[in-house]
């Protein structure tokens, strides 16, 4: 029998807590609050499907051969001019999905031992994208308002970069006020620590745009990633990166020697929707949707966790909220009884990269569930949590009886 050895890094890969789950959700019956995933009722397929006959129309030899590891040149551009700061369409870079972005960026500034700061919680894609490359990762404590700046600035020295979600963050939904970009980004740059920002659900808004991205007020310190994901479709896997022009070369050499170019047809077809302005007329239909689910979800959680000791916010765009339960409750231990009674969501426990989660916390996503099946799932999660409480008191009578 022939004996694998495995590299070290590859002992540092795990499986992805959010897969695992979607496993599970698969099932028939459960109505999953779990993955992050857009409602597929916002995909433009129509417009899909004419781009795909307009772009092999119009040149399919150029469209199905090898292309240019940067990127198409039209996308790149249309890249640039979507940004609200002055980007040379030469600093950006097309990623196949914002996800390969993060692995890019792991290999260029990522040594084994490597101080990498984020947020309390944060991303877990963006854990497992730095962890083959070996980082010591640091929670810097972070309130509603974002990364805490006292606390970043005595985490900064000899770390390699700090990882960022501003707008909407995944998992806890919240947005990084302005004063707080400003004192962040002004506290970054001082300490010469850069900036890598996130931004997959920025267009997402559902009363106002958000702040500035910090990657405007100093263009220079920052790399600054986007996605098609959650405004298109997911299963483009197409996304980009900004980066300053001292470091792009590492990272375009890098994504050569992973795919050496993103699908130059799924490139072209995008470009050739977005033509004529249609992301100005398709996005509002999103963000109306995704309100409407926000809200709904919002009142039952109201409604149905009423005297329960639970506490959730109501963010103001995305895909996320964010739910603290009760003292004594530990929701990976809730979730498979939640299952059993036709209700999946996130336990919160593995978006900490210390390893000391809140055992309580979870996150429910609300933009592919429909209004009934929200109200469906969170009264099943209520219900799931009132027998647990039940059971935690039981035995802790028996405790306190089997002491006397």
């Amino acid at each position: 029998m022939t004996t694998w050895k495995m590299a070290a890094r590859a002992e540092k890969m795990n499986p992805s807590v959010l897969r695992e789950i979607l496993k599970v959700t698969d099932q028939p019956g459960i109505i999953s609050l779990a993955g992050g995933l857009p409602s597929p009722k916002t995909f433009p397929i129509t417009a899909f499907a004419a781009a795909c006959a307009e772009v092999l129309a119009n040149d399919g030899p150029a469209s199905l051969q090898y292309a240019a590891s940067e990127g198409y040149g039209p996308l790149r551009q249309a890249v640039a001019d979507m940004l609200p700061w002055n980007v040379d369409p030469a600093q950006v870079l097309i990623t196949t999905g914002s996800q390969q972005g993060l692995d890019l960026i792991a290999k260029v500034l990522i040594d084994p031992g490597s101080r990498v700061l984020v947020e309390t919680p944060t991303y877990l894609g963006a854990l497992q994208a730095f962890s083959p490359m070996e980082p010591t990762p640091v929670s810097v404590a972070s309130d509603a308002e974002g990364v805490i700046v006292e606390d970043l600035v005595a985490k900064a020295k000899d770390s390699r970069f700090i990882y960022l979600l501003p707008n909407f963050q995944n998992p806890t939904g919240r947005t990084m006020t302005e004063a707080r970009r400003a004192a962040v980004s002004a506290a970054a740059a001082a300490a010469n620590l850069p900036i890598v920002e996130d931004n997959p659900y920025g267009e997402l808004w559902f009363d106002e745009a958000p702040p500035l991205p910090l990657t405007a007020r100093n263009p220079e310190g920052c790399i600054y990633l986007g996605s098609f994901s959650k405004v298109l479709a997911p299963g483009l896997r197409l996304g980009f990166l900004v980066a300053p022009k001292a470091i792009y070369p590492k990272l375009l050499q890098a994504k050569q020697a992973v795919d050496l170019h993103t699908p130059i047809f799924t490139q072209r077809m995008v470009m050739e929707v977005m033509k004529d302005g249609f992301l100005d007329r398709h996005v509002p239909t999103i963000r109306a949707l995704y309100k409407r689910q926000r809200d709904a979800m919002a009142a039952a959680l109201t409604r149905e966790m009423k005297g329960l000791d639970v506490s959730f916010n109501a963010p103001i765009g995305g895909m996320f909220m964010w739910a603290r339960l009760p003292e004594g409750i530990d929701t990976v231990a809730l979730l498979p009884k939640a299952v059993a009674r036709g209700v999946a969501f996130v336990p919160g426990a593995p978006f900490y990269a210390d390893g000391k989660g809140d055992p309580r916390t979870l996150r429910l996503s609300f933009v592919t569930a429909s209004v009934e099946e929200i109200d469906t799932a969170i009264a099943a999660l209520a219900a799931t949590l009132r027998e647990q409480l039940a059971h935690n008191a039981a035995a802790q009578v028996q405790r306190e009886l089997a002491a006397t």
